[in-house]
């Protein structure tokens, strides 16, 4: 897997401070998209001990509150095997912080997609659905266009639909 940033210190992809990795490749190609840059899975650093390793320094503050997995399209079929990888260390070493990741694919589609599962199983928060230009709404928080969600994805799983965040 490519990733095109890592970010320590943002504050715009959930609650409080957070460690975000931008991961490369995205076949969706949303009209009106942030970061069309990541669409490419050839697009930034390859995936590596090193840039684990920075996650994880990164983490290891008091004052973060969580991780946030996005891109690019974290699970596409390229992707899911070391976002997986990356989420489950990163839970190990920090059960107390939150993990939230942003897909263009919704919860319903992610929970029948091979792969995705173990992901949602491992995180906190899910924010679905591809981005929409016509829907674009810059008053809302941690989403770009209100056909969006945050789902709470522990509550989601059990009751086998989307629930919202509260």
């Amino acid at each position: 897997m490519n990733y095109s940033a890592i970010k320590k210190n943002d504050i715009a992809n959930g609650p409080g401070v957070r460690v975000s990795l931008f991961v490369s490749g995205c076949r969706r190609h949303c009209k009106g998209c942030f970061n069309s840059e990541t669409w490419s899975f050839d697009n930034g650093n390859q995936f590596d001990k090193s840039a684990m390793g920075e996650i994880m320094q990164a983490l290891d503050r008091e004052y973060i509150e969580g991780f946030t997995v996005l891109g690019g399209e974290p699970f596409e079929d390229e992707n899911t095997g070391a976002v997986y990888h990356v989420i489950r260390k990163v839970r190990n070493m920090f059960p107390k912080k939150s993990i939230w990741c942003y897909s263009g694919f919704t919860f319903e589609e992610l929970k029948e997609k091979e792969g995705a599962r173990n992901i949602l199983e491992m995180i906190d928060v899910l924010v679905d659905g591809p981005f929409v230009e016509e829907k674009k709404n810059l008053k809302l928080r941690f989403r770009g266009s209100e056909n969006q969600r945050i789902l709470d994805v522990k509550k989601s799983l059990t009751a086998d639909r989307a629930i919202e965040l509260d």
